[in-house]
């Protein structure tokens, strides 16, 4: 193989874990020597059981490309991942022809949920139309079930945003509701919101809880191209009271309040009050435990920090104390990464050393709770036939990627 064949296929990503695993002082990535050499060896150090369900998946409309929102997304895109991102960002290469081929034709992903960035939709990168049409689309080639949706909604905008849930909720059939505390209407900077606000979170929640859609998904953590610190809505904090005082809905908290921040997460009794950590005295302080209506999900956050094992399993050891292994959820915020099973494999690799658990009191991440992870939680939450799901026709893949851009252009 040629290096860039090589470092594309699993050969490839079993090498580069052990080459990451050394570095840290092993015991991270169970990979065998094999498997950078022998692709029946990769496959096997790979194999993993049960579905893989994606509750984080995006792509942008190639014409928003000059939208306010695309430039942030950019900011973002160049800071988490500059190798990849460049000054110029070429469109095909975020829009939904590419996200097919990289979620559904680049990996064994069978269920991907679709959401989007935060943004008025005369100014959004993609809009809740859209991401219904993506579905609608799928659904046509694919059968149905293959892809679910986000309708993303901006509280702090006022009554109308409230009011126009009822319409969304019977014409777009979301799988859940999306928001970004963090967002900041244009006109009134600093005007972020918290889930336990009268102003805005309650109403929001309490509109909801009217509704038969119940699963709230809020961005938490990675906060953005956002100069100096990250706002104060960027945090979980919110998440403990919320969750407590709705416990008839469900609470994904995306990103598990993960931060950007040059040095690695530690153990909770280092900083109760960083990243991760942020969402665990949260929930702690509001008497929310493990098994409850508070998911963690991981997209990006798995990204960042698996070339940070000891961080990784720091970050994932908290989650299965705070939450359990029942409500951690699979996420990658493809397409912004690639094809993501490069990640999947990577995770289903990861451990959390004997030292460590020894050491802080985690619990091990056992083959049982990564395929929980993988797809098993997120079919529960969402009603998912994993069945239906584990044998997904590939043939539908040109003809909706021609479709999806034609539509979305």
């Amino acid at each position: 193989m040629d290096n860039r064949t090589y470092l594309r296929e699993r050969v490839g990503t079993a090498a580069t874990l052990r080459a990451i695993d050394a570095a840290a002082g092993g015991g991270f990535y169970d990979v065998p020597l094999a498997a950078e050499t022998d692709p029946a060896a990769a496959d096997a150090a790979f194999a993993g059981a049960v579905p893989v369900v994606d509750v984080q998946t995006h792509l942008v409309r190639p014409s928003r490309f000059t939208t306010s929102a695309a430039a942030a997304l950019f900011g973002f895109l160049r800071m988490v991942d500059p190798d990849r991102w460049g000054e110029h960002i070429d469109p095909a290469l975020l829009g939904a022809a590419e996200w097919a081929a990289c979620v559904f034709g680049g990996s064994e992903t069978c269920v991907a949920l679709l959401t989007s960035p935060p943004g008025r939709a005369d100014e959004n990168v993609l809009t809740n139309e859209d991401i219904a049409t993506v579905r609608e689309i799928v659904d046509r080639y694919a059968g149905t079930g293959r892809v679910l949706t986000h309708t993303i909604v901006h509280p702090n905008l006022g009554a109308p945003e409230l009011d126009a849930m009822v319409q969304w909720n019977d014409a777009l059939a979301p799988a859940g509701w999306k928001v970004y505390t963090l967002w900041e209407p244009p006109e009134r900077p600093g005007g972020g919101f918290a889930l336990d606000d009268e102003e805005y979170g309650l109403p929001f929640l309490e509109r909801v809880r009217a509704l038969d859609t119940r699963i709230v998904c809020a961005h938490k953590g990675i906060a953005g191209p956002i100069a100096g610190a990250a706002p104060a809505s960027s945090s979980p904090r919110d998440i403990g009271p919320a969750a407590a005082a709705f416990p008839e809905l469900a609470l994904v908290v995306y990103h598990s309040g993960y931060d950007l921040d040059p040095v690695e997460e530690g153990a909770h009794a280092d900083d109760p009050h960083r990243g991760v950590s942020r969402l665990v005295t949260s929930l702690a302080s509001a008497g929310v435990g493990p098994g409850a209506n508070v998911y963690a999900e991981l997209g990006s956050t798995w990204f960042l920090m698996l070339r940070r094992p000891r961080e990784a399993a720091h970050v994932l050891g908290k989650l299965l104390l705070a939450v359990g292994e029942d409500r951690i959820l699979w996420g990658t915020d493809s397409v912004w990464y690639g094809a993501p099973q490069s990640l999947i494999d990577a995770f289903r690799a990861f451990q959390i050393p004997e030292r460590m658990q020894e050491l802080f009191g985690y619990p091990p991440l056992t083959d049982v709770a990564k395929e929980k992870i993988l797809g098993v939680n997120a079919a529960v939450l969402y009603g998912i036939d994993l069945g239906r799901a584990a044998a997904p026709e590939r043939d539908w893949l040109r003809a909706a990627q021609t479709e999806l851009a034609a539509r979305l252009a």
